[in-house]
């Protein structure tokens, strides 16, 4: 008579919640429990002061980069930046984003 291996004795025993512990939002990741908005598709297309205006009144803190073509960016992480990339007719040409 077989008996059934009930996951007893095995290496990764199955998780109850496997999602327990790791962060489900970039707001949990920065101990935020307010919903924010952290990136902004709907302006693409815009001029870059209807976007900066947009993205004030949504994240009034945030550090607005505006990014002519042909420049470079460094690639750190901050969660204040908001990097408005524009083409020569300042128009937004890259969904605005938090970084």
């Amino acid at each position: 008579m077989a008996e059934k291996d009930e996951g007893q004795g095995s290496a990764n025993p199955p998780l109850e919640k496997p999602n327990e512990g790791l962060p489900m939002s970039y707001n949990q990741l920065m101990g935020s429990n307010n919903p924010k908005k952290t990136s902004w598709p709907e302006l693409v297309g815009t001029t870059s002061e209807e976007a900066k205006k947009k993205i004030k009144e949504e994240m009034g803190e945030a550090d607005i980069q505006l990014i002519p073509p042909g420049y470079s960016v460094t690639f750190d992480f901050r969660s204040q930046r908001v990097r408005i990339y524009v083409d020569e007719s300042d128009k937004v040409i890259r969904t605005p984003s938090i970084g």
